[in-house]
């Protein structure tokens, strides 16, 4: 009995005061974390600037930025590279250890040498200056040293220096690649920026997926239209209303005025409303109940209006109209995860 009690009360794993102390200690991790990032927004001055300037000439130029690291490093360098790169701003990652054989000929006169690392005394990069420097590239190094070896051979140097590592040896990069990570993300951005880069452009390199689809298609490629639309005159009854919703298995109903430009909408939110405050209800001119101005979208505006409208209003129903008001679709939120569009 003492032996099953015991594998019981093990079996329901740590205790409250445990786990606390144990999400306490996650905590000081990330506002160490936190702290790191003070510190390289702190480091930002000028050579922040002119570090944009080189690489907002070298893409102009149809030129491309290449992002290497050693060790945990290159993991952070793929990832910037590839934020840069979904953000207009020609990019690819290259592992310095392979650049010795061979790798070197992704590189072309122009190019930008984007080199990380902490202590900036990694060998493999160090060794890789100069031979990219034969080849017309330049280089930027991020390290937490101006003095360091990486940093004195760079053209030009962004200080990521951290108070310490949130490892308690201060050994494993954690601060420090979270800092460089980041430090990255503002360039990627600062850069997107500068260069004029549309939401358009993005929605241009990610055709897959929901963020491809909600970016590239417009409002009138979703939306609902003809009978599978509920309109009613300014005349009508709220039973006209639900008679016309229920024809079109809608949440919502239209009410335009006699040159068909939308003036309200009647809701099945607003019928469960009006029912709890009124027995006659179906007998009511919907115009009486209607929510005037209604929240909507023009029809040539792109999908991703509608989920902003959507998410803004917190709405399940939006109208669609032309550029002069007239109602021509709807959108339902319930019809978005059947078009991949959330």
């Amino acid at each position: 009995m003492t032996s099953s009690r015991k594998k019981t009360a093990a079996s329901r794993g740590p205790r409250t005061s445990k786990s606390t102390a144990l999400a306490d200690k996650a905590r000081r991790v990330i506002d160490q974390e936190i702290e790191g990032l003070r510190q390289v927004r702190k480091n930002l001055g000028p050579e922040f600037d002119r570090t944009v300037a080189a690489l907002m000439d070298c893409l102009q130029n149809g030129r491309k930025i290449v992002v290497s690291g050693i060790g945990k490093n290159l993991h952070i360098a793929q990832k910037i590279s590839s934020t840069l790169a979904s953000t207009g701003s020609t990019s690819v990652v290259l592992n310095p250890s392979q650049a010795m054989h061979g790798d070197l000929g992704i590189f072309t006169a122009g190019d930008m040498l984007l080199a990380l690392s902490y202590s900036g005394e990694s060998d493999e990069l160090v060794k890789l200056i100069p031979l990219v420097r034969r080849l017309g590239v330049g280089v930027i190094s991020m390290t937490c040293s101006a003095s360091s070896s990486l940093a004195q051979c760079s053209d030009l140097h962004l200080n990521v220096s951290v108070p310490r590592e949130a490892c308690p040896f201060n050994m494993a990069p954690t601060v420090s690649t979270t800092a460089t990570l980041a430090l990255g993300d503002a360039l990627a951005m600062v850069l997107l920026e500068a260069r004029g880069f549309r939401k358009e452009d993005y929605a241009k390199l990610h055709p897959g997926g929901a963020i491809g689809r909600a970016l590239l298609v417009r409002v009138r490629d979703i939306m609902r239209t003809g009978p599978r639309v509920a309109v009613v005159p300014a005349t009508a009854t709220v039973k006209d209303a639900i008679l016309a919703m229920t024809s079109a298995r809608s949440g919502s109903a239209g009410i335009v005025d006699e040159k068909g430009a939308l003036i309200g909408i009647f809701t099945d939110g607003d019928l469960r409303r009006l029912i709890t405050e009124n027995r006659n209800v179906v007998a009511m001119p919907v115009r009486s109940v209607m929510t005037a101005s209604p929240k909507t979208v023009v029809d040539d505006c792109l999908a991703v209006d509608v989920l902003s409208a959507f998410e803004t209003f917190n709405i399940d129903d939006l109208m669609v109209v032309d550029h002069k008001g007239h109602l021509v679709g709807a959108v339902d939120i319930q019809d978005l995860p059947k078009l991949k569009i959330m």
